[in-house]
């Protein structure tokens, strides 16, 4: 049995039965195919001097939500506070903050305004920068996850609202996660697959086109609901898998369906499922901020997996592999790429987890708690968006991290941990970079 690296083809086309989207738009969560690849060609070999060339910037609200990018259309969401409000002077403390959120379509020229959908949403999360989910384009739909649980469903082209939810509500949460509803959405086929959180309600399956629930599966409860983690499908043992991770476990799911394949057990101290499950061929990798890294192996034959290795550290501080908290890791070949959990990017040996060399250059070039770089991969180099707003091409072998460019994008605006950072991944399309702070959004041309 052949395994897929995310069912390529099913991907670009997002489920059976959707339109194709073009090869070079960037319409979810980590790009066409949900990998983290950017496949376009005709890119820059390194920065000019003076930087990439900024086609056009476009001041927003706050958010680490990325953006998507689909014809000449750029989706974007944001929070806005009434006029005199400020934010909580401790953004870690949870509070109440009157507040609304933000669903902008610019204009690919020029970053213009086309439409925006802006619906009332007070505050109740810890750092509530604003919305954390990249909008999902498909078919001539929009659909968008707040940070306090309103999903949506808009038409693309004019921003009506076709159906809507709100999570906390329907589905009797007393309160959003600690961090929002970060999870980002995945469309397959008719359903529209989004981690709810709660008593058999941890992943709910809508139907696209009306907003009726399909399937409910797994229990997911506590102040972290259902993690922050985004799933996946992957094609192996004979069946289309949906991947989640939560706070408890690592499952599997039929997509159709909702009933479970294979759990394994995983708890994340404070809910920190966070970073994206994985896949290669016959491996499926997590990684968690205290928890440290779970590989899994998924049978050739039938749909289950068992573990190859799991190693973590004496805490956060002191960690073994790779502890990642936001950025999702990679797997190239035998080895294993990704940032630990003060800013160190590491690479590992896939066999056992041994690292082989560290850097701090990628981040912020110091030990930094919650350090982060956004990694995509792009032809036989990687794209790195530290949160310092720097842009940065580099080489990863297992001998070692080069650096063969960068350029400055953005100002880093978010408070974390006594310094400011930029915590939204960008988007890849049509040849340019799309990345955004908690003021701006701005398109850089990266065309060779």
């Amino acid at each position: 049995m052949k395994f897929s690296r995310l069912v390529g083809a099913m991907f670009l086309c997002l489920g059976s039965g959707a339109t194709l989207v073009q090869a070079d738009d960037w319409p979810q969560w980590m790009g066409p195919q949900r990998d983290g690849v950017w496949r376009e060609t005709g890119i820059v070999d390194k920065f000019p001097s003076d930087g990439p060339p900024v086609r056009w910037r476009v001041k927003i609200g706050g958010g680490y939500a990325g953006p998507a990018v689909a014809g000449d259309r750029v989706y974007v969401t944001d929070k806005q506070l009434p006029q005199g409000t400020e934010e909580a002077a401790d953004p870690f403390k949870r509070g109440r903050t009157p507040a609304s959120e933000r669903i902008l379509c610019l204009d690919d020229k020029d970053g213009s305004i086309v439409w925006k959908y802006e619906y009332e949403c007070p505050y109740t999360v810890s750092y509530p920068a604003g919305p954390r989910t990249t909008p999902v384009v498909m078919d001539g739909r929009l659909y968008t996850l707040g940070s306090e649980g309103h999903l949506f469903c808009l038409d693309a082209a004019k921003g009506d609202v076709i159906w809507s939810k709100q999570l906390k509500i329907e589905y009797e949460h007393a309160q959003s996660p600690v961090w929002g509803y970060s999870s980002n959405l995945l469309l397959d086929g008719d359903r529209l697959i989004c981690q709810v959180g709660g008593k058999g309600t941890a992943v709910v399956a809508f139907h696209k086109d009306t907003g009726k629930e399909i399937w409910r599966a797994l229990d997911s409860e506590g102040p972290h609901g259902p993690g922050y983690s985004s799933p996946v499908i992957v094609e192996a043992g004979g069946k289309r898998q949906l991947i989640v991770w939560h706070p408890s476990a690592l499952c599997s799911l039929d997509p159709v369906t909702g009933k479970a394949y294979w759990i394994q057990k995983f708890e994340s101290n404070q809910g920190l499922s966070v970073a994206t499950p994985r896949i290669d061929g016959d491996r499926l990798l997590i990684s968690s901020f205290y928890n440290g890294s779970l590989l899994m192996k998924l049978d050739h034959d039938e749909p289950t997996a068992s573990v190859i290795w799991q190693r973590h550290g004496q805490n956060e501080k002191i960690t073994d592999a790779l502890h990642c908290i936001i950025s999702t890791p990679v797997i190239e070949g035998d080895y294993i790429y990704g940032v630990d959990s003060y800013g160190e990017t590491r690479g590992l040996d896939i066999k056992n987890g041994d690292r082989l060399w560290s850097t701090f250059e990628p981040t912020s070039g110091i030990s930094a708690r919650w350090g982060n770089a956004f990694i995509v991969k792009h032809e036989d180099r990687y794209v790195f968006f530290s949160e310092q707003g720097d842009l940065i091409l580099a080489t990863m072998t297992p001998k070692g991290y080069t650096e063969i460019s960068r350029a400055h994008l953005l100002e880093p605006t978010g408070p974390a941990q006594r310094r400011d950072v930029v915590w939204s991944h960008p988007a890849f399309a049509h040849k340019n970079v799309y990345a955004r702070n908690d003021k701006e959004i701005v398109s850089v041309s990266l065309a060779k």
